[in-house]
């Protein structure tokens, strides 16, 4: 008893780790960075191979991808799964229906928006019909059926009332009083306000358009739910009368289906996310590590090397730990998060790019000084007054759009300028930092590029000169210069009088120096985090009952896992005994059965049998879920009893015959009893395999535990609770169904049964 204590004690830690490894799971996820680390903000930037842009399989939204962004990586991905890879950073583009997108932002979902422009390509929304249903003439039934619709108005109030209000009642329509037959509906669940679950009960404009049709053939409706994924081949085999989930025609679906005339056309949004909104939830959870100079005493401060402010820092901070020094940027930030340094000192430009790059820093609350950024040139050279002169050519507004460019999060616009004007004047050689972004810097095709390269090019294109660039560390610029071999010095400069010494100036745009430290999370933070999770609990669980669905998901998929275990047991158990006495026909097909079965993935198979076997036949998803999982596991079975009897000595074979003992006698009272605690374990693990194996089952219309979460989420667009509660509701499963087994395992090992069980109803003498 103490060890069996013991032991459910150990799986509750096991579960509570469980939980709060993918509670910090989702929690570091939620400030992951873009797929590209672009910000997206138009169409425009979508085209592009560094693009990951989101659409579902086989949709509209797919093919509009693949004819707008054709450059553009796509990844194929439902609307749930869609928005939620979005907000991770997986993806940077989600393209679907308009509406639900809405609906989403609508619901709550945080960090993410739509952009002003929508695809170009319209999609087509109408009923898909089964090409070998069994109602007659339903093609021209369902077109005629729409017109009148459309004639008296009930499509146009169905839209309304649906899509432009967001309705959540079905009217009352009348069914039939005498149904002549049962139109059978295929549809999604998981796209309102289109095709939903509210509580558990199916609502949306598909629905009541299959009610409203049903009652006009005089028929009764049946639904049945699918993933997208499936819901053509359920329809193409016949699996259901007609498809009504806000189905997409594409020319690949209308190959496998007719479709009825258009319900409606929708307009295809495009999702991205909200960075903006990312980053204010993130500072609203965390403040500066550092808020006063005082709190930097005995703390190192580093800058680049060759920057002179090591005066200024401890003009504010007196009693400064030490000073270091690295040679590029991103060193410095990566010593700064890695806590090698406490904080960095650098210009404004550069250290606004830094905290909006790297959400986990951020900009030290006082500046410490103003300056001006300027092009360094020798002091020897004269020509500086005609630089000067092209440089005062150029209005302040050209110079400001360039600010906002190179030092805004638009990384779609930051590219090379090319020279493209004659330079019959020469050219002149530049130094140039490869490593200050955003001022001047080597970008991915190689090029030098930033806002200090653009100014010298406006420069240069006034005087019709070209410019080489000549890359290097920030400490070797002013020796390039100071030395004659270049003519200037570019790269985020600061002018200061030590400089002006060395070299003179250009002075061009603003400068000040701040530094950069880490964020440290604030109490606050916290409590936002556990209000988030009572939110997405209400929403889960409480909001319009959906705990009924969970309860419904797992009683299904309870039924599905007994029947299999008890029909794969004997169907295991019987297929040995026809072949335990080695026949060669039963042993030839027996293993090649079980070859096909274990080689073949579990989906696929319920795919085959659904659609394939018993596609012309009306049987429920269940009931093919049974019959594959029974196949699989009385595999698993026949190949447990194999081993475990040949694990028994020979011996007892030999024994038992001499002593006059029939073979099924040896078989069951003898050999069997000592087989089973060989196999029982695994057995036990087979079973585990089987519960977790059932999550497929969405694939052929069964609303299993994996399903409902599918539902449910479709509803929240939160993706948190329902897979927590999914994860947790099959861990306590297994381990409910294994602890069953165990009380069997101990039943059957005479080792582990305790005195009374085993000398039960044998006569102990007095």
């Amino acid at each position: 008893m103490k060890e069996q204590f013991i032991s459910k004690k150990t799986i509750f830690k096991k579960i509570l780790v469980i939980i709060m490894i993918m509670l910090f799971t989702v929690c570091s996820f939620s400030f992951d960075s873009n797929a590209s680390g672009m910000v997206i903000t138009s169409k425009s930037q979508l085209n592009s191979p560094d693009i990951k842009i989101g659409a579902g399989t086989g949709s509209a939204a797919m093919l509009a991808v693949e004819d707008e962004f054709p450059d553009a990586e796509l990844v194929y991905l439902e609307l749930n799964e869609g928005l939620e890879a979005l907000s991770l950073g997986k993806i940077d583009a989600y393209v679907y229906g308009l509406r639900q997108m809405k609906i989403a932002l609508e619901s709550g979902k945080k960090g993410l928006r739509l952009l002003d422009e929508y695809m170009d390509t319209k999609v087509h929304i109408a009923v898909g019909l089964s090409p070998v249903s069994k109602i007659e003439g339903l093609n021209d039934k369902i077109n005629t059926f729409i017109d009148e619709l459309r004639e008296d108005g009930t499509l146009d109030d169905m839209y309304r009332r649906w899509v432009e209000d967001n309705a959540d009642k079905m009217p009352e329509i009348e069914p039939a009083s005498a149904p002549s037959f049962t139109l059978v509906v295929g549809t999604s669940g998981i796209v309102p306000p289109y095709s939903y679950y509210k509580s558990d009960q199916l609502y949306g404009y598909d629905i009541e358009l299959a009610y409203r049709f049903a009652a006009y053939l005089n028929a009764s409706v049946e639904f049945k739910v699918y993933d997208y994924g499936s819901i053509i081949t359920a329809a193409a085999t016949g699996d259901v009368d007609c498809v009504m989930a806000n189905l997409n025609i594409t020319p690949e679906r209308a190959q496998a289906l007719p479709f009825s005339e258009d319900l409606f056309t929708e307009t295809l949004g495009i999702m991205v996310r909200d960075d903006a909104q990312i980053a204010s939830a993130y500072d609203s959870e965390g403040r500066p590590e550092f808020e006063s100079f005082d709190q930097l005493s005995g703390k190192k401060v580093s800058m680049l090397t060759g920057a002179p402010f090591e005066d200024l820092v401890s003009s504010f901070v007196p009693d400064v730990g030490s000073f270091t020094y690295y040679n590029n940027m991103p060193d410095m930030i990566l010593g700064l998060k890695t806590g090698k340094t406490d904080a960095f000192l650098n210009n404004n430009a550069l250290a606004t790019l830094a905290v909006n790059k790297n959400p986990e820093l951020a900009l030290f609350p006082q500046s410490l000084k103003d300056g001006m950024f300027g092009i360094a040139f020798n002091k020897d050279d004269d020509s500086r007054g005609k630089w000067q002169e092209a440089f005062d050519s150029i209005p302040k507004e050209t110079i400001d759009e360039l600010w906002n460019k190179w030092t805004g999060a638009d990384e779609s616009v930051k590219q090379p300028t090319t020279q493209d004007w004659p330079g019959s004047n020469g050219t002149v050689t530049v130094a140039c930092c490869d490593s200050l972004e955003p001022m001047s810097y080597i970008g991915n095709d190689g090029q030098v590029m930033g806002f200090d390269i653009d100014i010298i090019l406006l420069m240069a294109k006034a005087l019709d000169m070209h410019v080489e660039f000549i890359p290097m560390e920030f400490a070797a610029e002013l020796s390039y210069v100071q030395t004659g071999k270049a003519l200037m010095g570019v790269g985020s400069i600061i002018v200061t009088d030590e400089r002006k010494e060395a070299v003179d100036f250009i002075e061009y745009y603003p400068a000040s120096f701040v530094l950069v430290v880490r964020k440290a999370s604030t109490s606050g933070g916290s409590a936002s985090f556990w209000a988030d999770i009572r939110s997405s609990f209400e929403k889960t669980f409480i909001r319009e009952n959906r705990w009924k669905l969970f309860v419904n998901g797992v009683l299904t998929t309870l039924e599905i896992t007994a029947l299999s275990i008890i029909f794969g047991t004997a169907f295991g158990f019987v297929i040995f005994m026809l072949c335990r006495k080695d026949n060669k026909y039963a042993n030839g097909i027996t293993n090649a059965c079980i070859k096909i079965v274990q080689g073949m993935p579990m989906v696929v198979l319920l795919m085959v049998l659904y659609y394939i076997i018993f596609g012309k036949v009306s049987v429920s998803g269940i009931i093919v879920s049974v019959i594959g999982f029974t196949m699989t596991f009385a595999a698993s079975v026949y190949g447990l009893l194999k081993i475990g009897v040949s694990a028994v000595d020979k011996g007892q074979y030999e024994a038992a015959y001499a002593l006059g003992y029939p073979d099924h006698k040896i078989f069951f009272k003898i050999i069997l009893p000592q087989a089973l605690p060989h196999v029982i374990s695994a057995y036990k693990a087979s079973i585990v395999e089987l519960i977790k194996a059932t999550a497929v089952v969405g694939y052929i219309a069964v609303q299993d535990l994996t399903k409902i979460g599918d539902i449910v989420r479709s509803r929240t667009y939160d993706a948190f609770f329902p897979l927590i509660a999914i994860a947790v509701i099959y861990f306590a499963l297994e381990w409910l169904i294994g602890l069953i087994i165990s009380r069997i395992e101990i039943g059957t090992d005479r080792e582990k049964r305790k005195n009374k069980g085993v000398l039960k109803n044998v006569k102990m003498r007095e």
